[in-house]
């Protein structure tokens, strides 16, 4: 707990300019720009921190305490808000994509973050908040879309791209019978576009295991055979395991999608 002390006429200016342009969330560098040397930014912040006015996140990133903590500096904040300061480039994605999308009616305790670029530790807890940072390829990095939450900009990656990334890791976005489940409730998506991600994509297990779900749980997608036709013609030799991360050996061999069914569920029944 902070003991809330008072400002100083360019303090309080400082918040108030920081609040009209809805910068709950800043960097030292948006800081510098109103503080100007570096030296006097660091000393204003700390003193700001200090009094109770600043939240740290981690270094170089701060949050403005709402008035609303009131005098034990308690409040809650969105991570999809937080998550774009933690790292750059960076988009909400796997299990917390779905659940914004409504692709899932679980609600992950973790938020997923992905990125071009290396976050260590890759896990990290703020403010009660549990974060995972998964880094991948930039061929991997598209089909993100801009939103935002209580004023606060966040990237996301969009419906279709959710489904690849949860179809080419399950285990960070609830495993494969979460992926049967979010096909499922995919009454919006565009499977055009869906499609052209798929192909796009520099290995083919994602559409192994979706076309494998798709063809096997009669799930109805506009133009369903030629799309099928389409995934079918696409794919490369070499069988995936329909859910990484199980046992390897066992299971049958479907031998159309190159899938190794080695995870019960409805799909065997």
């Amino acid at each position: 707990m902070h003991d809330i002390g008072g400002l100083s006429a360019k303090e309080a200016r400082f918040l108030a300019n920081l609040a009209s342009r809805d910068m709950q969330l800043f960097t030292t560098s948006d800081a510098q720009t109103y503080w100007g040397e570096r030296q006097a930014t660091d000393q204003a912040l700390y003193r700001l921190e200090r009094r109770g006015w600043l939240y740290r996140l981690e270094g170089g990133v701060y949050m403005i305490v709402p008035l609303e903590a009131g005098p034990e500096r308690r409040w809650s904040t969105s991570a999809l808000a937080v998550a774009p300061y933690l790292i750059e480039p960076s988009a909400i994605a796997y299990w917390t994509a779905l659940h914004y999308w409504h692709l899932t009616e679980q609600i992950p305790r973790t938020t997923f973050v992905q990125s071009t670029a290396r976050k260590r530790p890759n896990e990290k807890e703020i403010l009660g908040m549990r974060f995972r940072f998964v880094q991948i390829a930039p061929v991997k990095f598209f089909g993100i879309v801009r939103r935002s939450v209580g004023g606060q900009a966040f990237t996301i990656t969009d419906a279709e791209k959710t489904l690849v990334d949860a179809a080419d890791r399950p285990e960070l976005s609830g495993g494969i019978a979460q992926l049967a489940q979010s096909l499922r409730l995919t009454g919006e998506i565009n499977w055009e576009q869906l499609t052209d991600y798929l192909l796009s994509w520099p290995l083919t297990s994602p559409i192994k295991r979706i076309g494998y779900l798709v063809d096997t749980l009669g799930i109805g997608i506009p133009n369903r055979q030629r799309i099928l036709q389409t995934w079918g013609n696409a794919i490369a030799k070499g069988v995936v395991l329909l859910a990484p991360g199980h046992r390897q050996d066992g299971g049958s061999i479907v031998s159309r999608w190159q899938v190794r069914i080695n995870v019960a569920g409805p799909w065997t029944s």
